[in-house]
């Protein structure tokens, strides 16, 4: 390995790691967060949630396995124009799809 012994130019010469950890632990416990992660919510998953559903019972509903829901809630497929109304229909009007879910 020729390269092994160059070092970085950006690499901070003085960091003590010790300190940092400590320093993120104290900050932990005092409830502090660096970053807050949010992750959007599909609107098939909306819908679905709306309707107080496990994903096999939504799916079974629609007539489309639990992965090809998965694969819709996670933004890897896209629901047919058919699919996308029957949605709306969930999300605005859940009472509906729990009706034909008894």
């Amino acid at each position: 390995m020729p390269n092994a012994k160059i070092k970085p130019a950006t690499r901070r010469k003085s960091i003590d790691v010790g300190a940092e950890l400590l320093k993120s632990v104290r900050e932990m416990k005092a409830g502090m967060r660096a970053r807050v992660h949010r992750p959007e919510v599909s609107a098939v998953a909306r819908a679905r949630l709306s309707s107080g559903l496990s994903q096999p019972a939504f799916a079974a509903l629609l007539g489309v396995s639990v992965r090809t829901l998965q694969d819709w809630e996670q933004g890897r497929r896209e629901p047919s124009g058919a699919a996308k109304t029957l949605m709306r229909v969930a999300e605005h009007h859940p009472e509906i799809l729990q009706e034909l879910a008894a």
